[in-house]
């Protein structure tokens, strides 16, 4: 019988064994991280309301209609984290890191969540792996935060990940391209909402996923063709790093990201297999949110990346290519059995000598037969079953079975783990 509890709706869990892919590609993402010198932040999952109003934007749509906001019995404002940038600044300014070496390199994983309708790739709870570099204006850390994204994609194994980049310039040079945009769109046929966001953030208009706002947006001036020249060379400089690192790239001049904190080079990562859904991740520079949640000027880039489309895009990936793209680590390598109360215990102490070697280790429990004990080895995922009678016990050996090919040998105690790290090295 079932408990009649059920997981509130647009929430995504993960339980074995599609957790242990959800393991693996984080594992795989925290070794890109370490490689490049990024160090590991554990954040609080909720925060002063404020913080999200202001560096996020009031007129998002994430703080405007998605947030998960409420007050404690102190009467304050909080609200779970719908993204982590924000976040991420804050404990950087709040732990003084930003006096130290520059740029501060950091990462960070977990839940956030966002009050949207749940659909195929977005959840109210949704994992994301968050990257940033604090403290520099210079161009290789653009490049390098998209070559820690795009590095870690490959070692999956997607090869249908595309980037799309923009840049969208400056305090300097925005607002003229800003009033040319709203001149633009004010002759626009758009609803009333539309028209409201056009005066406080027009840029946000060019994001509209409508086809009939889409259609009118054609011919709309793009802050591309309007840089002025420090962020026209800045953003040459990062697609030459692109380049040079063997990284392709779409320019996407009309690509400007959900959140109003970016600056200068913003990037999407997209998937063509996801259909409607298929951001997967994204990023960008975001050199005013210090200031706007009342730090030092600190410029700043880094990224989100989706672990719940990631692994629908290896999905995709898998079932067209036939094969599985990536495969998590088994839980299991070998798995014990033991015949009678005498074997039981030594099994047991075999498999913990097993666990110290390296070698992922379980056994059958509650005295089961050799019958039932073998369907649970099938069912561990492992690739050998370790069997001990009292007769193997006296002959100092346990029989080791391939349980893909069937083939069973004797192998002598003193042995056991050389021989399996020697086959499952294989």
């Amino acid at each position: 019988m079932s408990s009649n509890f059920r997981a509130p709706k647009g929430v995504s869990e993960y339980v074995p064994p599609r957790a242990d892919l959800f393991y693996a590609i984080r594992e795989a993402f925290a070794e890109q991280a370490r490689l490049a010198g990024y160090g590991y932040l554990e954040l609080a999952v909720f925060e002063d309301t404020n913080l999200f109003r202001r560096g996020v934007g009031e007129s998002t749509d994430v703080v405007s209609k998605e947030m998960y906001t409420f007050e404690d019995r102190g009467g304050r404002s909080l609200t779970l984290r719908p993204e982590f940038t924000a976040s991420v600044l804050r404990s950087v300014l709040e732990n003084n890191l930003h006096k130290g070496a520059l740029p501060v390199k950091v990462w960070t994983t977990g839940a956030a969540f966002r009050a949207e309708r749940p659909q195929q790739g977005r959840y109210r709870q949704f994992y994301q792996l968050d990257l940033e570099a604090i403290g520099s204006e210079d161009p290789q850390v653009d490049a390098e935060t998209i070559a820690i994204a795009w590095n870690w994609y490959r070692s999956l194994g997607l090869t249908r990940v595309r980037l799309l980049l923009n840049s969208l310039g400056c305090k300097e040079c925005r607002p003229a391209y800003r009033a040319l945009l709203q001149e633009f769109l004010r002759g626009l046929d758009l609803d009333d909402d539309t028209r409201a966001r056009v005066e406080i953030n027009p840029l946000r208009v060019l994001d509209d996923k409508r086809p009939k706002v889409r259609e009118q947006l054609v011919g709309a001036p793009l802050m591309a063709d309007h840089l002025c020249p420090a962020c026209k060379a800045h953003h040459d400089r990062v697609r030459e790093l692109l380049a040079d690192l063997g990284i392709a790239w779409e320019d996407t001049p009309t690509l400007v990201r959900g959140l109003d904190y970016y600056t200068r080079t913003t990037y999407e990562f997209d998937h063509p297999l996801l259909g409607a859904q298929s951001g997967i991740g994204g990023g960008g520079r975001y050199d005013g949110l210090s200031e706007d949640i009342g730090g030092p000027p600190l410029p700043g880039i880094g990224f989100g990346l989706g672990l719940d489309r990631t692994i629908l895009a290896l999905d995709a990936e898998s079932q067209e290519n036939g094969g599985v793209a990536f495969a998590a680590k088994p839980r299991c390598e070998a798995f014990g059995v033991a015949l009678g109360d005498a074997a039981e215990r030594r099994m047991f102490g075999l498999v913990a000598g097993l666990r110290r070697a390296g070698i992922a280790a379980d056994m059958a429990f509650g005295g089961k037969r050799l019958k039932g004990a073998m369907k649970d080895a099938d069912r561990s995922g492992a690739r050998y079953a370790v069997i001990l009678g009292e007769r193997d016990i006296a002959d100092g050996v346990a029989q080791v079975k391939d349980l893909a090919e069937g083939e069973q040998t004797a192998v002598p105690l003193t042995d056991l783990i050389t021989t399996l790290k020697e086959r499952l090295s294989k």
